[in-house]
């Protein structure tokens, strides 16, 4: 919504609250809100009419309590949420919604009242002597007691001085009910052989279909408008609840207690009173209670709740690992590293939640025109009514037209195709492990046509890992590994760590190390057997030939090669490589499907990133190598300068300007935090192929937000001309207008089965 605000002094540190609006019933109530906020001096409001919520910014000197007063004072209710409840605790389930069950409750009386009525004034053979009279004892209640809500409603935006879709139902059904009074007790409505059957106030022959007001009754169009609209609301309250039903279930996810380790005995406790440092127990089949570090044990984790990732991951002491995750393995003794707010878990729902309270760029216009249209409303209708009037100097069916441009007219669907897709499509993809921080992104996603991808971390896995062994001719590879393992395995360095990493996994227990040494430049060596065993990059003397060629090949190749020798002389090469993900190919197809060009880019030698590049499918004049951190975002602006629209994916600190400067941000939830912040789009799990599917979410959903607003704009648009020209009873037109709402609730529920 675009409004004029007054700024706040950049000087002044700005606060940021979310209210809890209530009372608000259409789109132009949520504009109105927001509107009287961001009149205030320094507040920045957004009002979101699905999730009746309001994110405001404000100054110092203003307060919480000064932002209630003015929703307040426009006719509304506001306060600030409670504190949100740990991710253990259970939501109440939509059926327990107070709320909800008061309008299943009006909505039933209302339309077991209302269709009697219905039918007896449609089909004049249910019409014996005094149904009129009938049809007024079934419909007062369903006018004044069905229909309080609206009337309520209207009152308090009258004392406001404004107008509301409530306005048009209140104003509707009111004149509707009070036509049919004086009709019965002052015209011959009331008369016991009165008949009528459910004609349109068309022009026929001359005449109006209704030639004489006195006797013609609205009680139908009043009962069953309220019904309808009843029944809309009730239908669109519930599937709002559907479609958050995603974030509901993310906060479910976490445990609701767990064993802490207290004097070396396990105690349980709620999983919401756990601190930073606390050592728990999780066994097989439990879920880890808060992110954490593992300190005893290994086990494989099942991260598909969260992640959507459905292959377990193998962790053991050292690794990190996430709240609400589930142990399917091996019991883990871990060390809470992050707890409450600052889980992963919790950090995702804020993303999600702070994601569906922004607008589109669509939505914006959608909103200044609800602000407007009640009051053009009511102008078109007084005008259709005299219009009406003077051509045919029939009131009944001047009044017939009026009542239905009052009740067709309802901007409800374009307060809701915005919001209704953003709750299904943010809370499928946190389903998925894509994390959507707004509706802003989603344009962005349009028009992105190349996607920078940082090599290490994104496209590799980040960490270096033994890919070939090769053994001279009187050598096995299982002695050159053995004994390059046994030496590397006392190094820190990372070539050495994986090395001995890799003979571990491959050989299992290795042999002893002594008298080891670090020499610069030359690698590591000691004794291991009885034997001196030398690992390093360099070698004194020609090598046989088979292991120059192999050590070549692995240099062309990107690899780091080192030479394995036994008391002096050469037994084998060993390669360790930053390994290529093994979905990053699959990735780099997928984001070609989708119109993308793929650019690698790397702070890494040429001739390595070449070679990676080959691998994934990336062309070599789509390679930017050796790069250094500080400009990454000067490769970016260069790509915008020629005209490109540049997503850049990356997940170390070394990104975050580059993820912050690109026209679409998507960082790696296994990154740091700062790619995070800086990102987009966040991609919970490591895996590169999320990209693409993130991109066709986010696709998907505006493609589903444009088609709600253009089944808004276009309904209004032909129902409005139509209802003028007398051309729709006001009770169909009530029907229709609930159901455009419906209409526009259920197709962003598509969303929830995207895949």
């Amino acid at each position: 919504m675009s409004s004029t605000t007054a700024e706040a002094p950049t000087s002044e540190p700005l606060h940021e609250v979310e209210l809890t609006i209530g009372g608000m019933t259409c789109a132009s109530c949520a504009a109105r809100v927001e509107k009287k906020l961001n009149r205030m001096d320094g507040v920045t409001a957004t009002v979101n009419y699905a999730t009746e919520k309001a994110k405001v910014t404000y100054p110092v000197g203003v307060g919480v309590s000064d932002l209630i007063a003015t929703v307040v004072k426009t006719g509304y209710t506001a306060e600030e949420p409670p504190p949100p409840a740990p991710p253990q605790q259970e939501e109440p389930a939509p059926e327990a919604d107070p709320e909800l069950a008061s309008l299943r409750q009006r909505l039933t009386v209302s339309a077991l009242l209302a269709a009697p009525v219905i039918l007896m004034s449609m089909i004049p053979a249910l019409q014996f002597d005094n149904w009129q009279w009938l049809s007024l004892t079934l419909a007062a209640p369903v006018v004044v007691w069905g229909g309080l809500p609206f009337h309520r409603a209207a009152f308090t935006n009258l004392r406001h001085g404004a107008a509301t879709m409530d306005t048009l139902v209140s104003v509707g059904t009111l004149a509707a009910f009070g036509w049919s009074l004086w009709a019965l007790f002052w015209g011959h409505a009331g008369m016991p052989g009165m008949r009528h059957g459910f004609t349109l106030p068309a022009i026929q022959n001359g005449t109006a279909s209704r030639t004489d007001g006195s006797s013609t009754i609205y009680l139908e169009v009043a009962a069953g408008v309220i019904a309808f609209i009843l029944l809309g609301r009730y239908l669109e309250a519930r599937s709002k609840r559907r479609a958050g039903a995603a974030l509901r279930a993310l906060l479910e996810l976490g445990a609701k207690e767990v064993a802490v380790l207290r004097g070396g005995r396990e105690v349980r406790i709620p999983a919401g009173q756990l601190a930073v440092g606390d050592r728990f127990v999780v066994r097989p089949g439990e879920k880890i209670a808060t992110d954490g570090t593992v300190v005893e044990g290994s086990s494989a984790v099942d991260a598909s709740m969260l992640t959507g990732e459905s292959v377990p991951v193998d962790v053991m002491v050292g690794d990190a690992v996430t709240g609400a995750t589930v142990n399917a393995g091996g019991r883990l003794v871990v060390e809470a590293t992050r707890v409450g707010a600052d889980t992963q878990l919790a950090r995702m729902a804020k993303l999600v939640e702070d994601a569906q309270n922004g607008k589109a760029e669509a939505q914006r216009l959608a909103d200044r025109i609800s602000a407007v249209f009640v009051p053009v409303v009511l102008v078109i209708a007084v005008a259709t009514f005299g219009a009406w009037l003077g051509a045919t100097d029939d009131t009944a069916a001047a009044f017939t037209a009026a009542v239905a441009v009052l009740i067709i007219a309802c901007p409800c669907a374009l307060g809701l195709a915005t919001p209704t897709a953003l709750l299904v499509g943010t809370g499928r993809g946190a389903q998925l492990g894509i994390l959507i921080k707004g509706p802003e992104v989603l344009e962005s996603t349009r028009r992105v046509d190349t996607v920078v991808l940082d090599k290490t971390g994104t496209v590799t896995t980040g960490r270096m890992t033994l890919q070939e062994v090769h053994a001279a001719e009187d050598a096995l590879e299982e002695d050159v590994l053995r004994l390059a393992g046994a030496v590397e395995h006392a190094s820190e360095h990372p070539v050495a760590r994986a090395i001995a990493a890799g003979a571990e996994k491959r050989l299992g227990t290795l042999p002893g190390v002594d008298h080891f040494e670090n020499v610069p430049g030359k690698g590591v060596h000691g004794r291991v057997e009885g034997h001196h065993v030398q690992v390093g990059r360099i070698f004194d003397g020609p090598l046989p030939e088979a292991l120059e060629a192999a050590k070549e090949a692995a240099e062309d190749a990107g690899r780091t090669a080192v030479v394995v020798t036994r008391d002096g002389v050469a037994l084998g090469v060993v390669t360790v490589a930053d390994a290529i993900k093994e979905t990053s190919a699959e990735a780099v197809r997928r984001l070609r499907a989708l119109g993308l060009t793929p650019m690698l880019l790397t702070g890494d030698h040429a001739r390595v990133a070449r070679s990676v590049a080959a691998a994934v499918g990336i062309a070599p004049e789509d390679v930017i190598a050796e790069v250094l951190p500080e400009d990454k975002v000067d490769v970016v602006r260069r790509l915008q300068g020629e005209g490109r629209t540049v997503a850049m994916v990356g997940d170390g600190v070394n990104d975050a300007a580059a993820l912050a400067t690109a026209d679409l941000g998507l960082a790696l939830g296994t990154g740091t935090d700062a790619a995070m912040e800086a990102g987009d789009l966040t991609l919970v799990r490591g895996d590169l192929r999320v990209a693409a599917d993130a991109i066709r979410l986010s696709r998907r959903t505006l493609a589903t937000i444009k088609g709600n607003l253009l089944w808004a704009f276009g309904y209004n648009l032909a129902a409005l001309p139509l209802a003028a020209a007398g051309l729709l009873n006001p009770m169909i037109a009530g029907a229709t207008m609930a159901f455009s709402s419906v209409f526009v609730v259920t197709n962003s529920l598509r969303l929830r089965a995207f895949s």
